[in-house]
């Protein structure tokens, strides 16, 4: 049996994010399976890329409710400093600076669904109130075992004032 690990939930601002990787899209109950295929191959394609700065650190950026065809999708990436050439077949993703509410799941791939369902209800004990129209962001720290992953999620939420 595997077990699902939650570490501490904290709210935190991040600056704007460059990233560089792959765009998936697909029918709602295929990305389970396209995500980890992009990710491997993000990986493996990491030679292409310059200005990374965390190479070991994958992020995964996607909209809950978005609101037009270009939000659309999951895309899988890494952080960069500045945009050099993009490779072919790869795209680039700016996400603006954003308030968010943080978990981290340590487990399997198909129980995350469990960890955000917990900082939703967190979010909402706390009365603070979810972006769903923004940029969501997960960085994966470990990925490649879908048995055993290790991810912060991080869910766009309006800043207290």
């Amino acid at each position: 049996m595997t077990e699902t690990t939650l570490k501490g939930k904290r709210i935190e601002e991040l600056q704007e994010i460059k990233l560089v990787g792959f765009r998936v899209l697909c029918p709602g109950d295929q990305y389970v399976s396209e995500i980890p295929k992009a990710s491997n191959l993000l990986n493996n394609r990491l030679h292409e890329l310059t200005h990374l700065k965390e190479p070991a650190i994958q992020i995964g950026a996607f909209v809950v409710e978005n609101e037009s065809d270009e939000e659309d999708g999951y895309w899988i990436c890494v952080e960069v400093e500045e945009y050099g050439v993009i490779p072919e077949g790869m795209v680039s993703l700016t996400i603006p600076s954003q308030t968010y509410a943080v978990i981290r799941h340590c487990g399997t791939n198909f129980t995350i669904r469990d960890s955000y369902e917990e900082l939703h209800q967190w979010i909402e004990e706390n009365q603070h109130t979810r972006l769903t129209n923004k940029w969501h962001i997960e960085k994966f720290y470990s990925w490649s075992d879908l048995t055993e992953v290790d991810v912060e999620l991080f869910d766009t939420i309006k800043p207290l004032k």
